[in-house]
């Protein structure tokens, strides 16, 4: 820059308002070396003893970053006013360097308003909005009155900390100034009373104006959407004379945030038809994640394109969103693209779990376990999303080993996790897995929240454990919600407590807390379980009449389930044929089921029938049927459907049984051979076999499907999975322990005979969980009562 010599530049022009003249116009270019040119202009001259002149130049260097350089011209000035004391004070609040500013402000031989607002911007500025306050506070009793720009900071600390206390004083203040209707003062208090959830006080304010700023309708449009009233927000919006690129994205933000979707990409799409504002980076973030939740690829690759055409996809934020928007819309090969192109530095949770739960969604666990290999340093939402992807995939072994690669050497999982695993826990029905993610919560505190103790719930009553499901559910009486009863009302069903899970579902509503259609699967369960064929007819009525519940084919199967199991299966038919919906392969299977304990071959010929119309590969159906025959002592119709299975390529589900021992699952299957330990554990089910039938009881050789001679079908029914399951568990375990099987079938009547007797024999509680519910078995009797 060239100097120009004052004498020649204007007679009405003194040097002094020259050279000041220049030094504010260098600040205007942003050249910060100007200003030390024309310092040494000013020295050359002589003219630096003129405190007006050094005043323009100290500021100038502050305003550049020469904090130093103005200091020192600040402590050679040999005359200075009050306002050489505030440049350099507010040089230094701005930095936040409050300890030389503090100095500087107790050494000023007088402040005015404006040196007590430069102390508050900079504590404002630096976040300090407590030390904000209390200069504030000071100013006020120091008797300086607040400018303009004094009430613009302090509201906006009281905004920061929600402090009403201190913003309704000061609102006090400005109304006794006068200020109430400057419109920068007003859009304070409307952004104090809005960020400290005071909607009334809000409107009230912005009401009052007389002349408000864009920023005043955008506060209020922001506010209403915040709160759901997207209605009002619209109105508002729609009244704006002038709108700018927050306006739009209060509104599009809005409609994205309370599940509006359809409502947010076409404002969006107004937005680039009508107006002259450009998208910024919050308005393509939320327009993407519009798409997203709607799984729009089409718009979302246009928004793609239009963000590349303006080049306006450098931020991370719509990097991070195009990733989670290609994800959930089926793009995984181009969401892939942008994190390996490195298009974002920082993916964020929901990118990240974008990605893992779009390879979830299509079964590729392998790909999306290789995607968080790839994270550096994954935080607790990304382990959470690949634990919760092994966990829909079925691969809950796969989930406890990444969990205990988390406990070792991962982030502190969070209660989305321990949820989670407690799942794959209920899922493997390991106790012992879930009783040390329970010392886990207990330990993180997580026990206290309602996801985790639901789960908790869950996870003890599908182990097994009723009692420490329902301790529990009663050591969280305070926090309970719809689904911790639900929980619970279907444990105690599942585990034969029937009288127990009506009780629970009597109480829910008496304190007034609504059932859901899960709650009333549990409770007409319940029924089912216990035989109470008025009591679930009265909460089928119930759940019509009174809670306006469309039955669903979970709610008929119940039914039909709880009339065939009485008994009462002519009326259990007469209900399928008057279902308002058709009828699947449930609600048959349930009939059918209930014609196998009643044996009734005529009705079950016509459930399988049905049945495999709608599945004609459904090896329960052919299998059912076959039993059904063989009980009615029609072995050549079973023989007969035996071999239509075989000729048809269906192949009947094997019966396993299997129990943890020592952190370690051991399956058992009908005449089992595979096991290292197999000939110790025939040995002892003969033993057993042998005892047990002294006491009385007798094989039911009816449950041998063949027509063998009585000797050989003894033999088999004493290798049934589950016998060998409890055998193997009697030898491996110390007296007195529990034991719990599992089988993925129904458990036989010869099973259920035996292991009552087999439990008062060795004094031990066995419990079964097969297909549909628990058996506690101990001292000779079961939790069923032998209704089941």
């Amino acid at each position: 820059m060239s100097l120009i010599n004052p004498s020649i530049s204007s007679t009405l022009q003194s040097p002094s308002d020259f050279y000041a003249s220049l030094l504010q116009t260098s600040l205007k270019t942003k050249d910060p070396f100007t200003a030390k040119l024309i310092h040494a202009q000013i020295i050359k001259l002589g003219l630096h003893l003129g405190v007006f002149l050094m005043n323009n130049l100290m500021n100038s260097y502050s305003k550049s970053g020469f904090i130093s350089d103005a200091h020192t011209l600040f402590d050679e000035m040999p005359g200075k006013n009050t306002f050489s004391w505030n440049t350099i004070l507010s040089a230094y609040a701005k930095q936040g360097r409050f300890d030389r500013a503090h100095t500087i402000f107790q050494e000023m031989p007088e402040r005015d308003s404006v040196s007590w607002t430069s102390m508050i911007v900079g504590y404002n500025q630096m976040c300090q909005f407590e030390k904000a306050i209390s200069m504030f506070l000071e100013m006020v009793s120091a008797k300086i009155s607040p400018t303009q720009f004094t009430f613009t900071n302090i509201l906006a600390s009281c905004a920061s900390l929600e402090d009403l206390s201190i913003g309704k004083k000061v609102h006090s203040f400005i109304v006794k100034l006068g200020l109430s209707s400057n419109v920068p003062v007003a859009n304070s208090l409307l952004n104090m009373y809005s960020k400290s959830g005071k909607p009334d006080m809000t409107k009230a304010v912005f009401d009052g104006m007389p002349l408000r700023s864009v920023s005043s309708w955008n506060t209020m449009i922001t506010l209403y959407a915040r709160y759901g009233r997207l209605d009002l927000a619209l109105a508002q919006f729609e009244q704006m004379s002038e709108r700018d690129v927050v306006s739009w994205n209060a509104m599009i933000a809005g409609y994205n945030q309370h599940g509006l979707d359809v409502e947010a990409v076409c404002i969006f799409a107004e937005m680039l038809r009508e107006s002259n504002v450009k998208p910024d980076k919050f308005s393509l973030a939320s327009v993407l994640s519009a798409c997203a939740n709607l799984e729009m690829l089409k718009p979302g690759r246009e928004i793609h394109a239009y963000i590349i055409r303006t080049a306006a996809n450098d931020s991370e934020p719509v990097s991070n969103a195009l990733i989670s928007m290609y994800s959930k819309s089926g793009g995984l090969a181009i969401a892939r693209k942008i994190v390996d192109r490195g298009m974002v530095s920082n993916l964020n949770v929901i990118s990240v779990t974008s990605l893992l739960d779009g390879y979830v969604k299509i079964g590729d666990v392998k790909l999306a376990r290789n995607f968080f290999d790839s994270l550096n340093d994954p935080d607790v939402v990304a382990w959470t999303a690949m634990i919760v992807g092994y966990v829909q995939n079925g691969l809950n072994n796969d989930a406890v080993e990444l969990f205990r690669c988390l406990l070792s050497y991962g982030p502190k999982p969070n209660n989305f996790t321990l949820s989670a695993m407690l799942s794959a826990c209920s899922s493997l029905a390991s106790l012992n897995h879930g009783k040390q993610i329970h010392a886990t919560a207990l330990r993180s505190g997580a026990e206290s929240s309602v996801s985790v103790t639901n789960a908790l719930i869950s996870m003890y009553a599908k182990a097994g454990s009723i009692e420490n499901a329902k301790r529990v559910f009663g050591q969280v009486s305070w926090m309970r919600d719809n689904v911790s009863w639900t929980s619970m009302i279907i444990a105690l069903a599942q585990h034969g407590l029937g009288l127990e899970a009506i009780a629970l579902f009597e109480e829910m509503l008496a304190l007034k807390i609504k059932p859901d259609h899960i709650t009333y699967v549990g409770v007409l369960s319940a029924c089912t379980h216990a035989g109470f064929v008025e009591q679930g007819q009265n909460y089928f009525c119930l759940l019509q009449n009174v809670h306006k519940i469309v039955p669903t084919l979970s709610h008929y199967a119940c039914m039909i389930d709880l009339l065939g199991r009485a008994g009462l299966l002519e009326e259990a038919l007469k209900f399928i044929e008057k279902m308002p919906i058709e009828p699947d392969v449930i609600a048959w299977g349930s009939l059918l089921s209930a014609c196998r304990v009643n044996k009734n071959a005529e009705l079950a010929e016509i459930a399988a029938s049905r049945l495999l119309e709608i599945d004609p590969g459904n090896s329960g159906a052919y299998a059912a049927l076959a039993n059904v025959y063989s009980l009615c002592g029609r072995y050549e119709d079973n023989a007969k459907v035996r071999k239509l299975m075989k000729d048809r390529g269906v192949k009947k589900d094997r019966g396993v049984s299997w129990l943890e021992i020592n952190k370690t699952n051991h399956v058992f299957g009908v005449e089992d051979t595979l096991h290292p330990q197999r000939d110790e554990i025939y040995k002892k089910m003969a033993e057993l076999w042998k005892e047990i039938k002294k006491l009385g009881f007798v094989p039911d050789t009816k449950a041998v499907l063949h027509d063998l001679d009585e000797e050989l079908k003894d033999e088999i029914l004493s290798h049934h999975s589950e016998k060998l399951a409890i055998a193997f568990g009697l030898m491996s375990t110390p007296e007195k322990t529990t034991l719990r099987i599992i089988k993925n079938l129904r458990v036989c009547d010869d099973c259920h005979s035996a292991i009552k007797y087999i439990s008062k024999l060795v004094q031990r509680e066995i419990v079964v969980r097969d297909v549909t519910r628990f058996h506690h078995f101990k001292d000779g009797l079961c939790s069923c009562g032998d209704y089941w």
